[in-house]
């Protein structure tokens, strides 16, 4: 198939195009600065152009005769331009228009697990309001995919904590110690979304995904000191002490925490059975637990060595 990727060079775009690609699709990644991903570039059938997303019918022309558009569009924390309601719900919205004008005869959407437009934290209701918008988009047909946080080799979740960890090696102040997540590893959401491209079962929803097990944020740090062999006291705070912290790092560059950050994490980002169940189910997945996978590549945290890897897993 024809798939344009919109967003794809981040952590689930790479591992998404690889395994697209060695399947025998065609893919073309819209990206503001393809120049940047060389490690993309380098694959075979991959076509990255860089567009106005506003400009007029430039973004249809680019999405007509393709069979499949897939929207990765979105940011954790905002930054200059880079807001919430820019690229998850204007880009949402942009995205779902041109592929309805141009005959798109699918969409596939990444939300966020809590995504509502009435959530506490800003990230979770730009996605909630952008997950809405597509799946009212008529004549196309979508599916949504609401991940807990994701992990894999290059990721931001156990990564981020190894390296401050490293940083701060007496003692760790963990925010919202006691927070529930179900990780679920990267290849497990690519299967969802490519499982759900021929799937009529899958059209108009918006599917939960969750790891099998569900952890307190304060066991998955003490898991990442394990495996990085850090001796760094972890303390956990409470609410109380929380917010403050936040409030606090979110005045530094590439932030590790921000006040909206800490909104997100007062709500357990896990899934109900039932949830797990209709995924499993309809989309086919094996899920693989963080045992199976976390051991491989925080023993190697540089760029290089998680780029290595993600070669390796590829078999590139």
């Amino acid at each position: 198939m024809k798939i344009c990727v919109i967003g794809g060079t981040g952590f689930v775009g790479t591992y998404l195009i690889t395994k697209l690609v060695s399947l025998g699709h065609s893919i073309k990644v819209i990206t503001r600065r393809p120049e940047r991903h060389r490690h993309l570039r380098s694959l075979p059938h991959i076509k990255m152009v860089t567009i106005d997303f506003f400009g007029n019918k430039i973004l249809e022309r680019q999405l007509d005769g393709y069979d499949v558009v897939v929207n990765l569009a979105g940011v954790l924390n905002q930054e200059g331009k880079n807001s919430f309601v820019q690229v998850h719900e204007k880009i949402a919205e942009r995205v779902a228009e041109a592929s309805k004008a141009v005959g798109v005869p699918r969409l596939l959407h990444i939300s966020a697990l809590n995504a509502d437009e009435n959530a506490g934290s800003e990230y979770l209701r730009s996605k909630g309001r952008a997950q809405q918008i597509v799946l009212a988009t008529e004549g196309i047909n979508v599916t949504t995919f609401s991940p807990s946080v994701i992990f894999g080799c290059g990721d931001s979740f156990f990564n981020r904590f190894a390296q401050l960890l490293d940083i701060m090696r007496i003692v760790f102040p963990l925010a919202c110690a006691n927070s529930k997540l179900a990780p679920i590893y990267i290849g497990d959401v690519c299967d969802a979304m490519i499982n759900s491209i021929d799937n009529p079962k899958s059209y108009g929803k918006n599917y939960n995904l969750c790891g099998p097990e569900t952890f307190s944020l304060k066991q998955l740090v003490k898991y990442t000191a394990k495996q990085t062999k850090s001796n760094s006291l972890i303390l956990p705070l409470n609410n109380f002490f929380s917010k403050p912290l936040a409030i606090f790092m979110g005045w530094f560059p590439k932030a590790p925490m921000t006040l909206d950050n800490y909104n997100s994490l007062l709500v357990d980002s896990v899934c109900s059975e039932a949830d797990c169940k209709t995924a499993s189910e309809e989309l086919n997945l094996q899920l693989h637990s963080i045992e199976s996978v976390v051991p491989e590549y925080l023993g190697d945290k540089s760029f290089s060595g998680q780029m290595d890897l993600l070669r390796k897993k590829a078999k590139r």
